[in-house]
């Protein structure tokens, strides 16, 4: 009787410490900060799976870095106004979503040499790899559609008109994707085997929906809303809104740590948002961490629940208004962690 209830004190304060552990977002703080010496505006960052590669969209090229050290791995070349990176590492192939040239990059993920180029719509923005259909998707800014592109074939197979903006989309891995329109306020539903709009749902009062997270496990939807400065937590079976809870400004980023139940937004004001899970439908804003001005997109690493976020030092802002441009030679990545 008393083994017994030495190993059920034991494993008590084994299951305390790690629900300490996952539960401790104050302290998570900069562990490193990569600088990259190029030039150019930058968009997304994105951890290969499974690797220790870092990629970071930047200017006319995407840099690769390795995640632990920040020490160059390669670039891949002539992605002029490269927003995002996928990865399809059953391929060995990534992609690279080319705004300012309306097309996708496909490179070698072991070689980083560049296997062809697919023409999409106008301005694609976000990209991702919908491992349910086995397809590429890319959010077309300018076009206001999606292209679904067949990773094996790497041939646009469907142009999905959505209605609006399409900033981010995420998915349920069911045949579900879900995208943010940023300029309607709200969530397009599509059904990807049919290739079709299904819904769409308001999400005010979220404005201006940019970063987009799902947990699959609850099945919802975080939403990031930078303009009104909300994250609006959506039920992804209907649409309803569980909650809405209070984020940064400049918002353009949402990642997810499922394994910690945590919610991160890079808020271009300067910070990022901490936001925890602490039971079903049950929301906290457990922490605002300083990063930089100008932080506002994100990636999370699963692996080692470290935080990358790009950044650089800004200049003074135009006297006819506008965004401030960035300090030549001062682009870097943010690491943060516990």
């Amino acid at each position: 009787m008393k083994y017994t209830r030495l190993i059920l004190a034991i494993t008590i304060l084994i299951n305390t410490s790690i629900i300490t552990n996952a539960q401790a977002p104050e302290k998570i703080h900069l562990l490193n900060t990569f600088h990259i010496a190029s030039a150019g505006g930058w968009d997304y960052i994105a951890v290969q799976p499974n690797s220790n590669k870092l990629f970071v969209s930047h200017g006319g090229q995407v840099n690769i870095l390795d995640k632990t050290t920040g020490d160059s791995l390669g670039i891949i070349p002539n992605t002029t106004g490269v927003h995002g990176i996928a990865f399809v590492p059953s391929l060995n192939k990534g992609y690279t979503s080319n705004g300012r040239l309306n097309n996708v990059t496909v490179f070698d993920l072991k070689t980083n040499a560049i296997l062809s180029q697919i023409a999409v719509g106008q301005n694609p923005d976000a990209i991702f790899y919908d491992d349910f259909s086995k397809k590429i998707i890319t959010c077309n800014g300018k076009s206001n559609d999606l292209s679904i592109v067949d990773a094996v074939t790497e041939k646009v197979v469907a142009t999905i008109a959505v209605g609006g903006k399409p900033e981010t989309a995420v998915s349920n891995n069911a045949g579900k994707i879900f995208v943010n329109i940023e300029d309607k306020n709200e969530i397009v539903v599509v059904d990807i085997t049919k290739n079709t709009v299904e819904k769409h749902w308001s999400i005010l009062p979220g404005e201006a929906p940019t970063g987009l997270a799902y947990d699959a496990t609850t099945k919802r939807l975080f939403a990031g809303c930078g303009d009104n400065k909300l994250l609006m937590i959506i039920n992804a079976d209907n649409g309803a809104i569980v909650d809405k809870l209070p984020i940064g400004a400049g918002c353009d980023g949402v990642g997810y740590d499922a394994a910690q139940k945590l919610i991160y937004t890079s808020n271009g004001e300067g910070n990022m948002t901490v936001i925890k899970e602490t039971a079903k439908d049950k929301f906290v804003v457990a922490a605002t961490i300083p990063t930089k001005k100008s932080a506002r997109t994100i990636t999370v690493d699963e692996t080692t629940h470290k935080i990358y976020l790009p950044a650089a030092d800004l200049g003074a802002a135009p006297a006819g208004g506008g965004r401030p441009q960035m300090v030549a030679g001062t682009f870097q990545v943010l690491v943060f962690g516990q």
